[in-house]
């Protein structure tokens, strides 16, 4: 029997690679390198290409702090609401 603990973390697991997704393709479209959109961010050049992997470790789904999405949508030049895919789970454990 799958716990609920479980099907909330592959909801999240599988939220997170949209993210992923879509943080790749506003890049590309902004044609600016990892480096660069990092940098503009204030953050490391690893941290962010974890973002763009959808992990935070090897494993583990990234959870980006919403300072750093914020920067990141105005480093892309794309709103927030672009950035974050709508289709949110539903994390709560209750």
């Amino acid at each position: 029997m799958v716990r609920r603990n479980e099907l909330i973390d592959a909801a999240w697991r599988a939220y997170v690679q949209r993210l992923a997704t879509t943080l790749r393709r506003a890049r590309d479209r902004s044609g600016l390198s990892q480096e660069e959109v990092a940098y503009r961010a204030g953050l490391t050049r690893y941290t962010y290409q974890k973002y763009e992997k959808g992990e935070s470790r090897p494993g583990m789904p990234a959870n980006p702090s919403l300072r750093s999405l914020l920067a990141l949508s105005q480093v892309l030049e794309v709103p927030l609401t672009d950035l974050v895919p709508g289709d949110v789970p539903d994390l709560r454990n209750r």
